[in-house]
C-alpha cells in the first residue's frame, strides 16, 4: 500500500487551538476563534488504490498499520464497539448505545490503516431536522416520541468498511421449465360436465456462462451499528467520491476501529458475490421457470480497500429500551429503530378486521 504523508496535529494558525473538520465549510475550523484553515491537498501519489486481496491475506506490512496520528481507544462493554478519538478528549459514554461501561483498549498490534474515506458533507443542523421529520413519520410509534427532545445526543462518527472488487466467470447448468396448458374435464357439484385449462411444465436441460465484474462490494466492519441498519442507508459512493486518507478529516471526530478483519470481511464478500452470481445465472436460464441450478464460479482480479464512511448516530432510551437512528453523513439517507405503540397496533388490527367484515357482508348481499 502506498504511504500517504499527513500531519499528526492541526493547530489553528490564529490562536493555536486544535482545529476540527467542518462538513459545512469543508475545511478545518477552530472551535474557539472560528478561523477557517483549508486543508492541504494530499501529496502526489496519494491517490486511492485497490490492493491485491490474495497478497494482502498472506501478509499485512507493519508500516501500513496505525492511524498516522496519536489516538486513544475505548471498548464499550455493552455493544462491544471500539471507538478511536483524539487524546485530548475524554470518553464518558459510548457514542453508539450511550452506555457508560467503557474500558481502555491497548492494541497488541495496531489496525490496518484506512487509505481512503468519504468526508462528512451533511452538517449537524440538517441531521437534526431530518431526525425530527423521521420521528413524525414513523408508523405505529408512540405519539409521545414526536414531542421528546431526543436529538441532543446525535454524534458524527467515521465507520469502518471494506470494499472488494472481483471478476467472476461462472458456468451454469439447470433444468428449464416451459409452461403449456391442457384441457381437463370434470363433473361439478351439480353433476354437470365442465372443462378447465390446467398448467403443465415441460422440463429441458440448459446451460450457459456468465462474466460479471463486482465493483466495490461493501462489507461493514462496525460493531457499533448493526449491519442491517447500515444497509438501509447505503450506498456510500466509494466508487467515485473517495478521497485519500488524511488525519485532518478525522480531526475532532470519533472513529470506530474495525472489528471484522480482512479475512472475515473477504469471506463475507465472497458469500455475497456467490449469492448474486447464482441470481444472475438464474436470470439467464431460458423458459418460464427453472430448477436444479448448479453454478461453478472462478474469481480473478480480486482487490480490496479499507475505507472510512461518515455516519451520524443517535442513541436514545424510551422506556427500558435503547434505540438507534443512523444518518448517512454523505447522502443524508436515514434509518432507525423505534418503540411500537400496542394501542395503535390494536386499533389498526381492529380497523382492518372491521373492513374485512364489511366487505364480506356486502359480498354476501350482492350474491343473494
Amino acid at each position: 500500500m502506498a504511504e500517504i504523508t499527513a500531519r499528526s496535529k492541526f493547530a489553528c494558525p490564529s490562536c493555536g487551538a486544535e482545529a476540527q473538520w467542518n462538513p459545512t465549510k469543508q475545511a478545518l475550523v477552530c472551535p474557539f476563534c472560528g478561523t477557517v484553515s483549508p486543508m492541504k491537498a494530499p501529496a502526489e501519489g496519494g491517490q486511492v488504490e485497490e490492493h491485491d486481496l490474495v497478497a494482502a491475506l498472506r501478509n499485512i506490512p507493519d508500516d501500513q498499520r496505525g492511524w498516522q496520528a496519536e489516538k486513544k481507544s475505548v471498548k464499550c462493554q455493552s455493544c462491544q464497539a471500539i471507538t478511536v478519538f483524539d487524546p485530548t478528549r475524554v470518553a464518558q459514554r459510548c457514542e453508539f448505545c450511550g452506555s457508560s461501561a467503557l474500558i481502555p483498549v491497548e492494541d497488541i498490534k495496531a489496525p490496518i490503516r484506512p487509505e481512503s474515506l468519504l468526508e462528512f458533507k451533511i452538517p449537524e443542523a440538517q441531521v437534526r431536522d431530518r431526525v425530527r421529520a423521521w420521528y413524525g413519520n414513523v408508523w405505529f410509534a408512540p405519539s409521545a416520541l414526536k414531542s421528546r427532545a431526543l436529538t441532543d445526543t446525535v454524534r458524527g462518527i467515521y465507520l469502518p468498511y471494506w470494499t472488494f472488487d472481483a471478476q467472476v466467470h461462472a458456468d451454469w447448468q439447470a433444468e428449464s421449465g416451459f409452461y403449456y396448458y391442457e384441457t381437463e374435464y370434470f363433473t361439478d357439484s351439480d353433476g354437470k360436465q365442465q372443462s378447465r385449462q390446467v398448467q403443465r411444465t415441460r422440463w429441458e436441460p440448459s446451460n450457459g456462462a456468465l462474466d460479471h465484474f463486482y465493483d466495490d462490494e461493501l462489507v461493514p466492519a462496525s460493531k457499533g451499528v448493526p449491519p442491517p441498519l447500515l444497509r438501509r442507508i447505503e450506498p456510500f459512493p466509494t466508487t467515485t467520491d473517495l478521497k485519500p486518507y488524511d488525519p485532518g478529516f478525522l480531526s475532532g471526530w470519533v472513529v470506530e476501529q474495525y472489528q471484522i478483519d480482512l479475512v472475515a470481511a473477504a469471506q463475507n464478500a465472497r458469500a455475497m458475490m456467490d449469492r448474486e452470481t447464482e441470481q444472475l445465472c438464474g436470470q439467464q436460464v431460458p423458459g418460464d421457470t427453472y430448477r436444479a441450478l448448479q453454478v461453478s464460479s472462478d474469481y480473478s482480479g480480486q482487490t480490496f480497500k479499507h475505507v472510512l464512511v461518515p455516519v451520524w448516530v443517535l442513541a436514545y432510551t424510551y422506556g427500558a429500551q435503547t434505540f438507534q437512528v443512523v444518518v448517512n453523513g454523505y447522502t443524508g439517507a436515514i434509518a432507525g429503530k423505534y418503540p411500537y405503540s400496542w394501542v395503535k397496533i390494536t386499533f389498526a388490527v381492529l380497523a382492518a378486521l372491521a373492513l374485512i367484515f364489511i366487505a364480506v357482508v356486502m359480498f354476501s348481499h350482492s350474491h343473494r
